[in-house]
């Protein structure tokens, strides 16, 4: 990295071999409240063993791609690289890894689905395993912090971050809302903290009860940056940079899907001289995603859906809607009608959540009813189809739904509904797209009306025979209770 995180390090390895400095107050109260661990290894060693070497991942050089082989990246990292199926670099990672992985700051413009999670990751691990601190240490000091505006997101970025390290000693920590404090709290007592990803309002509950500390940050990533204004987020962002290093003295990533004046505004306060990298939303939506509208009424959408789910083609789908009562009755109906629907909105209980999000990875559930910002984030390999059952009113979330799809090299379908309620919201998407969807009616057979689930067969009317039957044996048991009330209390009681 630059001088500035350099001198982060060096002033750590100072601090083994004296008393401890004390820190900064908005960080810190002091040094006692830190649990040390001196007796620890020094972190960020990699553990690539003998029988691994970059021979082994062989990737030949293509006219107009950027191999991961292009850049000086640690052995360690390669390795976790090979094992994610990695070969060549998107064009985001193409355009920033050069910049970031020589210490500058990044404003990146991209959409979700075009790797820049992979690109900031492998920027920051390369960096903490190029700059190992030795020494003293303490529980809760983070190296890293990226921030994310959604649970689904911060999650799937440890994730992410998990698998590249899987070959080195760095350890991540994911702290978001609607999990339990004190097992995160745990966690970060027995482990170093080399990444810290997380959801600003969880980290701010972990800063102010100082179980974290973030006065050494190394790299800051603020990810989905505008979004973190359309959800109020920038306040708590705000508190959560204000208490790592100065700017000067960290390196900062931010990566937005559009450059709002606000972003632009942020990103000047929170970067330092940085380059700009922008990434055409048009790529991302054209390139793997065959896009589909269907001009239809609110009444045949239910029917229109149900046909299309029954479709041979159809594997995984993702059905996205605006609002959270639309997606629960959706995913209700869905459910009468024999499907297996999940269901992502804010107002379901996080760990209900992550059971439904395993689910839906594990191919156990085939279908996601999910809103917008419960969506968000979500990378789940194999999506055939996304639907939007309901347009987007924020063009930018089009593109961020049709990402769910077209992942990892492989092909998918989008289908959006259009109807008297919201067709004039295609209008914008086609203007951030920058080309024409092609609007068309649907065939008679994807609107058939849904069959109603049959009743239960109705109960075979009792014969002369069996009536009498019964009659006969109730009155022989009413006989045998006047006779033997003993024998059938036993009976009773056995």
């Amino acid at each position: 990295m630059t001088e500035n995180n350099s001198a982060t390090s060096a002033s750590s390895d100072a601090q083994s071999n004296s008393a401890p400095a004390p820190a900064p107050a908005d960080a810190k109260a002091d040094n006692e409240t830190k649990t040390s661990s001196s007796n620890r290894r020094g972190r960020g060693r990699g553990r690539v063993g003998s029988s691994w070497d970059i021979s082994q991942f062989n990737v030949e050089p293509q006219k107009g791609k950027v191999r991961f082989h292009d850049f000086d990246l640690p052995p360690q990292l390669m390795r976790g690289i090979q094992d994610t199926g990695f070969e060549y670099c998107t064009p985001i990672q193409g355009a920033s890894l050069p910049h970031t992985l020589n210490g500058h700051d990044i404003v990146g413009k991209a959409q979700t689905g075009t790797g820049k999670t992979a690109a900031f990751l492998i920027n920051t691990i390369t960096d903490l395993l190029n700059h190992p601190v030795e020494g003293d240490r303490f529980m809760g000091e983070a190296r890293t912090l990226i921030l994310a505006p959604t649970r689904e997101l911060a999650i799937q970025i440890a994730d992410d971050a998990v698998a590249l390290l899987k070959h080195t000693d760095l350890k991540v920590h994911c702290l978001v809302g609607g999990m339990d404090y004190g097992k995160q709290l745990q966690k970060m007592q027995k482990y170093h903290c080399d990444l810290l990803v997380g959801t600003p309002g969880r980290l701010l509950d972990f800063a102010n009860n100082r179980d974290v500390y973030l006065d050494q940050v190394e790299v800051l990533v603020i990810d989905e940056a505008d979004r973190m204004l359309d959800m109020g987020f920038i306040p708590q962002v705000r508190r959560l940079v204000n208490l790592t290093p100065k700017r000067e003295d960290r390196q900062t990533l931010l990566f937005s899907a559009t450059f709002t004046p606000e972003v632009l505004r942020l990103s000047g306060t929170w970067t330092d001289k940085p380059v700009t990298v922008e990434i055409g939303a048009e790529r991302v939506a054209t390139d793997t995603v065959e896009q589909k509208v269907y001009i239809t009424t609110a009444g045949e959408k239910f029917s229109l859906l149900h046909n299309i789910l029954i479709g041979d083609d159809v594997d995984s789908v993702m059905i996205f809607a605006n609002r959270r009562d639309i997606c629960r009755t959706l995913q209700e109906k869905l459910n009468k009608k024999g499907f297996k629907a999940g269901l992502l909105s804010g107002d379901v209980p996080q760990n209900r959540r992550m059971k439904t999000l395993d689910s839906f990875k594990s191919g156990a559930t085939k279908v996601m009813v999910a809103t917008d910002v419960a969506g968000r984030g979500i990378h789940v390999d194999g999506v055939s189809h996304v639907i939007n059952y309901t347009l987007p009113e924020e063009p930018e979330d089009y593109v961020h739904r049709i990402g769910r799809t077209g992942r990892a090299g492989s092909t998918g379908t989008s289908i959006s509904f259009a109807c008297e309620d919201d067709a004039f919201l295609l209008e914008p998407i086609e203007k951030l797209l920058d080309m024409k969807l092609a609007c068309t009616m649907p065939e008679e057979k994807l609107l058939q009306e849904v069959p109603a689930k049959p009743r239960p067969a109705p109960r075979k009317p009792k014969t002369d025979k069996t009536a009498g039957q019964e009659m006969q044996q109730a009155s022989a048991e009413q006989k045998e209770e006047k006779t033997i009330p003993v024998v059938q209390q036993a009976v009773s009681e056995d």
